[in-house]
């Protein structure tokens, strides 16, 4: 398959995930495995089949800014950062609207900062944590605090 065609599935598969995250019920437990796990995941190895198969091609590399504007000069590497761009702003954005949902922020309110995870990914991140963190204050960073521990 071509980069144009890959760089185009997997736009309109991350455009499907925003969707569903945006505007499909939240209370649909397999609704949400699409943007959450599955969609993410199928990005992710398409970013992992360029990686395995075409990274050698590229040429640059990300040791320094000039290195890497070599490397995003290849479609391939490209392609690559565009997988990685989609995968991850999804899973912030499902990691945002679960916060907003507990924080319980109506999704008239959600949907401009979850356009601006997608569109400027640490934008929408830093809003979601100041909405959140300004609805719960400290209460909300202990139990964070505490979430994480568990995780780790």
């Amino acid at each position: 398959m071509t980069p144009e065609a890959l760089f185009s599935h997997s736009s309109s598969l991350a455009t499907a995930g925003w969707v569903i995250l945006v505007l499909g019920p939240r209370s649909i437990g397999w609704l949400n495995l699409f943007p959450r796990l599955l969609i993410p995941a199928i990005l992710a190895a398409v970013y992992t089949a360029v990686a395995l198969s075409r990274f050698s091609e590229t040429g640059g590399g990300f040791g320094s800014l000039a290195d890497f504007a070599v490397f995003m000069t290849n479609e391939w590497g490209l392609l690559a950062g565009w997988a990685h761009y989609l995968a991850f702003d999804l899973i912030v954005g499902c990691w945002a609207a679960a916060r907003l949902d507990v924080a319980g922020v109506t999704r008239i309110v959600q949907v401009p900062v979850l356009i601006l995870v997608f569109m400027l990914g640490p934008i929408g991140y830093l809003l979601t944590i100041l909405i959140v963190y300004g609805l719960s204050g400290s209460a909300w960073l202990e139990k964070q605090a505490t979430a994480e521990r568990t995780i780790l």
